[in-house]
């Protein structure tokens, strides 16, 4: 059976519009991956203990990683579930600082899984985001994104390629969860958004997981030179975004 014809023998057009169908039937299917992750979470990887030295050495550099990490594993077997749902939060959420939650998942859940747990969320949050800009569209966007912000990235489009796009979300400094809101308002496809977005933030959340790790494992040398290579990362991102954008925007479509 056809996605349309599906659509149309589980929402009839009486009720609902076609708009309104489909953003029911993407709404049950993320509420059902949610789930997933909750039952996969209960038979999944644990997270390490925090207790001990090396919970107590990151707790005097880090309290903030320290009390999130005991919290996680105070959850139990729903542990990672909850930090993939933190993970995405902090997409939509500004607050939340992803640096934290990325470099949490490294020390509580190890590189392998740290990596994916955090690659879920993020893929998560990021697919929220944009379906919230393109249900709710600008006049909503800008109560959270000041406008100038918005018109200065008013050059994507649908007819911006893939790959400048991905590009974006590869440069370090610029602001990835922002971006998954103005690719919302473009009329991008979703399967599209859903790689470049997920692919282009890969580099970035292994160097935070990996960090974690590496704190974790008392391997300070490793952390540092990530903390290191990370901040030289973003100063370069932040000196040089500006012309990037701008070159971006002097390509033709």
């Amino acid at each position: 059976m056809r996605e349309g014809a599906l659509e149309v023998f589980l929402f009839p057009a009486s009720m609902m519009t076609i708009k309104q169908r489909r953003i029911l039937i993407k709404g049950t299917i993320f509420a059902l991956i949610v789930g997933l992750i909750f039952f996969l979470s209960r038979y999944g990887p644990q997270p390490f203990s925090v207790m001990g030295p090396p919970g107590e050495h990151i707790g005097k550099l880090f309290t903030k990683r320290k009390k999130l990490a005991r919290f996680l594993v105070s959850l139990g077997p729903y542990s990672s579930a909850i930090f993939i749902l933190l993970q995405a939060l902090q997409v939509i959420i500004s607050p939340i600082p992803g640096e934290l939650t990325g470099a949490v998942g490294g020390y509580v859940y190890g590189v392998s899984f740290g990596f994916l747990f955090s690659t879920v969320g993020l893929t998560l949050g990021s697919w929220a985001a944009f379906e919230i800009a393109d249900i709710l569209g600008k006049p909503f966007i800008e109560r959270f994104v000041r406008k100038d912000i918005l018109d200065k990235f008013d050059f994507i489009s649908t007819n911006t390629g893939a790959v400048i796009c991905f590009l974006l979300f590869l440069l370090p400094g610029f602001p990835k969860d922002v971006l998954c809101f103005i690719l919302g308002l473009t009329g991008m496809r979703l399967s599209t958004f859903l790689i470049i977005s997920t692919l282009g933030r890969m580099p970035g959340t292994y160097l935070l997981t990996v960090q974690g790790a590496s704190l974790r494992s008392q391997d300070y040398a490793t952390a540092v030179l990530i903390a290191v290579i990370s901040v030289v990362l973003v100063l370069l991102g932040y000196l040089y975004k500006d012309r990037f954008v701008h070159r971006m925007k002097s390509t033709p479509g």
